[in-house]
């Protein structure tokens, strides 16, 4: 009985946890790395072959994004999540797959100008689909046997819909041993999905500790917060862009602007379009329509009672090709634009943000965490300029956060779920934090509320039998690549083009034959350079 720990350590990205138990190997999340890589990941112990099957405890792609690379590896066995989290993942990697697809060939057409070898996708969507196909769906609170010896249980977790906890029961040589993989540990009163369920004992727990340094703060009126930036922003003429997760984030933001809308709060701009511009948050939200019972809370559930859909509103826009995509940006008229990805890495979030960030009238409204690395976790830190398809992009536009908006616990909200086991675990494993974080919260587990807790490294494999480390993972930091710095004379003429253009801007409304002649001196000299 022995549990290794793969990914998510020290990092808030990449869950993964390997599990032999009974004879069996069983791997609890398969998550993609995403943001800025601090650590390496050990690779899986066995072939992909050789696990007999994976717990998935929600959607989200740094817990499921891996799926089909394994599978693409050799893995023939089941995936065994929730009925939602089933549904979800249909939609996110194929969406995924996409995106390796399109990625590898965009790297090609660079490869082949320069010469460099064929970039092979991470996985394609025959690879997807067949890992569709190993599905399995459970409902919350059904305790069913994995294999011989071998049960489990689906509890909410309150993060996402249908996202859970994971309850694994293992019974060898007469010994029975209980272990709970927290998944993503919701955050309490968020709309539309119920609060976390907190579990009474268990002898193991690996649990997530992504905001275990800081708590969220007092609980702000979020739809006067949003009200308000909506309004201002309208006033200026602007557009308030939100790049948000297409799953979760998105249908709570719509939610709040159904009760905006219903409650007549937005004054002088008429029924105000609200823009939702992501194939994938389309489907998603279809997918929450189809699972409310059982998943929405007690308020959302009162609404559809009265014949009222939570998440619609006169006003809202689906927009779902490339064309209608590409003509919100020609409509005038002050609007929302709600777009994937929540962290700006892809999708039309970015072109949104290219005609937007520079606008001063406009306001970008982070609702999500923004890992290191991540464009959107540069412009929320400030950054006075960013590169959007090779152009660089002034930061004009209102930087704003919806503070509080998370799907993840805060610190207070980690510790009361901790705190609902009725005996202390023999071990709490601290994971899915980033590495100063999760060391802090291990540190108080330890330190002031007594537990045995430690927050391991990939590569780290405890004995659960006897609560022993066997193998002891290291950090190994990610090497880095060196980018090279561009050449002090090339530095000088980036700077000569930037006086350039402020001494043409000076020049504005001089006499025709003086910017006549100075037009033609700066073709002349383009000219000589242009080759």
């Amino acid at each position: 009985m022995k549990l290794t720990f793969l990914g998510a350590t020290h990092e808030v990205t990449g869950s993964c946890f390997y599990l032999e138990a009974c004879g069996k190997h069983i791997l609890i999340d398969c998550g993609m790395e995403q943001g800025q890589d601090a650590f390496e990941n050990q690779k899986l112990p066995v072939m992909a072959g050789e696990i007999d099957g994976v717990l998935l405890t929600h959607a989200h792609m740094d817990h499921s994004g891996n799926l089909p690379l394994l599978t693409k590896q050799g893995y023939k066995g089941n995936i065994h999540a929730t009925s939602a989290t089933v549904a979800l993942c249909d939609i996110m990697l194929r969406d995924s797959a996409h995106i390796q697809v399109s990625e590898a060939e965009w790297k090609n057409r660079k490869n082949r100008r320069s010469g460099n070898k064929y970039y092979e996708p991470v996985y394609d969507m025959e690879d997807t689909l067949k890992t569709l196909t190993r599905f399995v769906s459970h409902e919350y609170n059904e305790r069913f046997q994995l294999f011989d010896g071998i049960e489990v249980r689906f509890v909410d977790g309150g993060h996402l819909l249908g996202s859970a906890s994971i309850e694994v029961w293992v019974t060898e040589d007469g010994v029975t041993k209980k272990i709970v993989f927290s998944g993503d540990i919701g955050n309490i009163n968020q709309p539309l999905i119920n609060d976390p369920q907190y579990i009474k004992e268990a002898d193991y727990v690996v649990m997530e500790s992504t905001y275990g340094d800081r708590n969220h703060g007092e609980r702000p009126d979020y739809i006067k917060e949003l009200t308000d930036i909506i309004q201002a922003t309208f006033d200026r003429g602007g557009n308030v862009v939100i790049p948000s997760f297409a799953v979760g984030r998105t249908q709570v933001l719509l939610y709040y602007i159904r009760k905006i809308k219903s409650q007549g709060l937005i004054k002088g701009h008429g029924n105000f379009k609200v823009y939702v511009d992501s194939p994938m948050a389309i489907k998603s939200t279809q997918i929450f329509h189809e699972n409310m019972t059982g998943y929405f809370d007690q308020e959302a559930m009162e609404l559809v009672k009265r014949g009222k859909n939570p998440l619609l509103f006169s006003g809202l826009k689906a927009t779902i090709t490339a064309d209608e995509s590409k003509a919100i940006n020609f409509d005038e008229e002050p609007k929302i634009i709600i777009s994937a990805s929540g962290m700006c890495e892809a999708g039309r979030i970015r072109h949104h943000l290219k005609h937007n960030l520079w606008r001063s009238e406009s306001t970008i409204l982070f609702v999500g965490h923004q890992s290191v690395g991540t464009l959107g976790r540069i412009i929320l830190d400030g950054a006075s300029e960013v590169k959007l398809f090779g152009e660089l992009i002034q930061v004009n536009a209102r930087i704003r956060r919806l503070s509080g908006v998370s799907g993840h616990a805060d610190r207070d909200g980690l510790l009361k779920w901790i705190g609902s086991y009725e005996k202390k675990p023999d071990r709490v494993f601290v994971v899915h934090g980033e590495d100063e974080v999760s060391e802090g919260f291990k540190d108080h587990l330890v330190n002031e509320l007594g537990y045995n807790a430690v927050a391991p490294y990939s590569g780290t494999v405890y004995d659960l039998m006897t609560n022993e480390v066997m193998i002891q993972g290291q950090p190994i930091p990610v090497i880095k690549k060196k980018v090279e710095r561009a050449s002090s004379v090339y530095e000088r003429l980036l700077n000569a083009g930037r006086r350039l253009m402020a001494v043409i801007k000076r020049n504005e409304g001089g006499a025709n034959k003086d910017l006549s002649k100075f037009t033609d001196a700066i073709n002349s000299l383009c000219d000589k350079w242009d080759r």
